[in-house]
């Protein structure tokens, strides 16, 4: 089976630090890969992987401000597009755009959504709902507007992660610092705890960042470490005694929660979206609805198994539980 993967290219694929989609796709690509798959990794030129790579943009737009936007993105969609007869397959991780493609190339296309960034873009997904095959990464993230050919969850290189049994005593907030992460949150469980929070992301808000988050970085019990890579991932999310995950939206799936439970690191998330999906609660973690359970669950978390958060994680979220769906999922639209 030839099989093209589109990746976005706002970062390198797989991202050096943030990037959650481009690491989505290199986890399906290398997995593919793997399974002995003829697989083409459209993606900035600096990408990385063991399939066959294919650019347009040199970098990702993202790490180079010289870059346009929209020009390398153009570049990028109508080189996979022009490219398509080449493929059985051509699986898109790059949103609606290269939607407006599937009526003008004959190679079936499968659209993993990764999220809707507003209700604005659904009209084009229902443009072309009838001829392009999408899959959601949880139930709870799916427009009742659109049908679906199965729902994926986001797989994770479990070699990336190492299980730790024995943790430091910090919490953990891990993902990008925007209002709808609730960082500001974060950091009110802890003051009110008195305990360590160590705070790493891509600082995606500079107002919020530098009115609700910075002012309380004091480098002892507020840290805040950066964006940081897939090493320091490793090891804050292992280390940590829990991930506060106390957002303020409907998650379309969390990336962050699915390692730090590889890791064996319970995580305390707001319930809302894909949260009850990801988390057992009272098992891998606790489900909350406010602050004030958030800092109550805190007194629990020495009941549960750091064990069985990791083997859940690892049954759930896997690398090559997602390629082996997918493969399923390329077959029986290549079979119709």
């Amino acid at each position: 089976m030839k099989i093209a993967i589109l990746a976005p290219i706002a970062w390198r694929t797989p991202p050096r630090n943030y990037g959650p989609w481009e690491q989505v796709a290199s986890a399906l690509t290398e997995g593919l890969v793997r399974k002995g798959q003829d697989v083409t990794l459209f993606a900035t030129a600096d990408s990385i992987t063991q399939g066959k790579l294919r650019h347009s943009a040199p970098r990702g737009y993202a790490e180079d401000a010289t870059l346009d936007p929209k020009v390398m993105e153009c570049l990028h969609i109508s080189d996979a597009m022009e490219a398509a007869s080449d493929f059985d397959i051509i699986h898109n991780h790059f949103d609606f755009l290269p939607l407006t493609y599937a009526r003008l190339i004959d190679t079936p296309m499968v659209t993993t959504i990764h999220g809707f960034s507003s209700p604005k873009i659904i009209p084009v997904y229902k443009k072309y709902n009838s001829i392009c095959s999408y899959v959601s990464i949880s139930d709870a993230d799916r427009s009742p507007d659109l049908d679906y050919v199965a729902t994926v969850y986001n797989g994770i290189d479990t070699s990336q992660f190492d299980f730790v049994g024995r943790p430091g005593a910090y919490l953990l907030y891990f993902g990008r610092i925007h209002p709808e992460k609730g960082t500001h949150l974060a950091i009110e469980v802890a003051k009110r705890t008195g305990s360590q929070l160590v705070i790493a992301g891509l600082v995606q808000d500079e107002p919020y960042f530098a009115t609700q988050v910075s002012p309380y970085i004091d480098g002892k019990q507020i840290q805040y470490v950066g964006n940081v890579g897939p090493a320091d991932r490793n090891r804050l999310l292992g280390n940590a005694s829990v991930l506060l995950h106390l957002i303020d939206f409907e998650e379309p799936f969390g990336l962050s929660v699915a390692e730090a439970m590889l890791c064996g690191t319970p995580v305390v998330a707001i319930n809302r979206g894909s949260m009850p999906e990801l988390v057992i609660h009272g098992k891998t973690g606790f489900l909350v609805a406010n602050v004030d359970e958030a800092v109550k669950s805190l007194a629990s978390l020495p009941a549960l198994s750091r064990k069985d958060c990791s083997q859940w994680a690892a049954a759930r979220f896997s690398q090559e539980m997602m390629v082996d769906r997918y493969l399923e999922i390329y077959r029986q639209i290549l079979a119709t």
